[in-house]
């Protein structure tokens, strides 16, 4: 590989199919094996975690031990080795023959990481998902002249802060996107035109609806476009159709919506990157007057339990979640139920819910109740125009009414009567004429 290749590589940072290793050490077992049990990935020796090719000793000897580490993995594999300047590239390919072990242990890749998993997860998960999943599968249906999108795929480089060095056929094929001159399924949901022409379950429908129920549709929405696209208008249907509050603090005034929007991005990013698209159905958004409902089919990846939900992750769509985490649209693996919870607990929110069987996944966000914060305020504003109304006409007939009398006219206490009476008093309605003892009140007509 020569230099310009190279630098490609260090560009697009660590992710899915692509590992920095500083220095060579027996740890690079577990990386190679999480490569060939997903699909396949190159780890670069000599090159430091924040991308600096530091470079490495390159010798026989070193490339011996790394070849005894392939050997190691169960069942055996082949591995190349390349050589770019002072850095070793190593380059692993998915394996047929899932799962692979090393030492006994099995591993698996998620986003930048390697993964360990029990004997019994990666099992499951791979009798459950099928060695081959849905987003690393071959579309042959997909036409690169005629159905590539050219503005998603540009706005993915941008989002990744990806340099568009090399042509896109080779972009494409060190993202393992490309694969005998055809795109992989998660490079077509980002880079088509229209997402229903090769998956008719992958659009998005928002609706919303009057009141809590689903019986009155108020309106619909669904949005048919390549993935990110998709993505961002779930987003400002979300935003167009719940409350905003304006909030001033001795500045500009700042506008806040009723739900915190990390939380939301997070919920939806959750259904597109996670669900199964395998499935019939497609991703759900219910707007009602007292919830919000984000459902996306597939229910959880088995070896995930309600109980492991922000503190284990396993993932249908390994590659699409790492080209989706490579956008900065997605942090760290297995935290984003944690920010959820966390945006919510910032905002005084209680949530969200979670409804979960094997068909659906089903995140509920419970609305502010504006609707009856304004009643109550209503109501709290007409009992005191009428306890006012009491109090002035209670003064017009006896001026010399005592406080203890108002009291019992008005059904408060003495506290109460005095905030009335002082509120009176600043609008200017009523005034004391003479001393508290043998003075008397007087109304202001206006």
């Amino acid at each position: 590989m020569n230099k310009k290749g190279l630098e490609f590589l260090i560009s697009q940072g660590e992710g899915y199919n692509l590992e920095f290793k500083e220095s060579f050490s027996n740890s690079i077992a577990k990386d190679i094996c999480a490569f060939v049990n997903a699909n396949g990935g190159k780890i670069l020796l000599g090159v430091s975690d924040d991308g600096e090719a530091k470079g490495i000793k390159i010798t026989n000897k070193l490339k011996s031990q790394i070849y005894d580490i392939a050997r190691n993995i169960e069942p055996q594999i082949e591995i190349s080795l390349e050589k770019a300047a002072s850095v070793i590239i190593i380059k692993i390919s998915e394996g047929i023959n899932k799962p692979y072990s090393v030492n006994g242990k099995f591993y698996l890749r998620y986003g930048p990481n390697s993964q360990q998993l029990k004997r019994e997860e990666i099992r499951e998960f791979f009798q459950k998902e099928g060695v081959i999943l849905f987003d690393e599968k071959i579309n042959w249906d997909f036409s690169l002249r005629k159905d590539f999108n050219k503005e998603a795929y540009q706005n993915f480089l941008k989002e990744a802060k990806i340099s568009p060095i090399l042509s896109r056929k080779e972009v494409l094929v060190n993202l393992s996107l490309l694969r005998d001159g055809f795109l992989k399924n998660a490079a077509v949901l980002l880079f088509c035109k229209k997402i229903s022409r090769f998956f008719l379950n992958a659009t998005i429908t928002c609706v919303l609806f009057r009141g809590k129920t689903k019986y009155k549709i108020l309106d619909r929405k669904e949005f048919d476009n390549n993935l990110y696209s998709n993505y961002t208008s779930t987003m400002e249907y979300l935003q167009s159709h719940l409350n905003t509050e304006y909030i001033i603090k001795g500045g500009p005034r700042e506008e806040k919506l009723e739900l915190p929007e990390e939380a939301l991005r997070e919920a939806v990013l959750n259904a597109i990157a996670h669900r199964s698209y395998f499935s019939n159905a497609n991703i759900q958004i219910y707007v009602f007057s007292d919830r919000v409902e984000i459902v996306n089919p597939g229910g959880l990846v088995k070896g995930i339990t309600k109980r492991d939900l922000g503190k284990k992750s396993l993932s249908r769509n390994n590659l699409l979640f790492g080209l989706i985490q490579r956008m900065g649209l997605v942090e760290k693996v297995g935290t984003g139920i944690l920010r959820i919870k966390r945006a919510m607990r910032e905002c005084r929110l209680n949530g969200p819910k979670f409804e979960i069987d094997e068909n659906w996944f089903t995140i509920i966000f419970m609305r502010r109740q504006i609707e009856k914060e304004i009643t109550t305020q209503k109501t709290v504003e007409k009992t005191v125009e009428k306890t006012v109304e009491k109090i002035i006409l209670a003064i017009k007939k006896n001026p010399k009414i005592t406080q203890k009398e108002l009291e019992t006219i008005t059904d408060l206490k003495r506290r109460g009567v005095e905030w009335n009476i002082e509120k009176l008093k600043e609008k200017g309605s009523v005034k004391r004429i003479g001393p508290d003892k043998g003075g008397h009140w007087e109304v202001i007509e206006r």
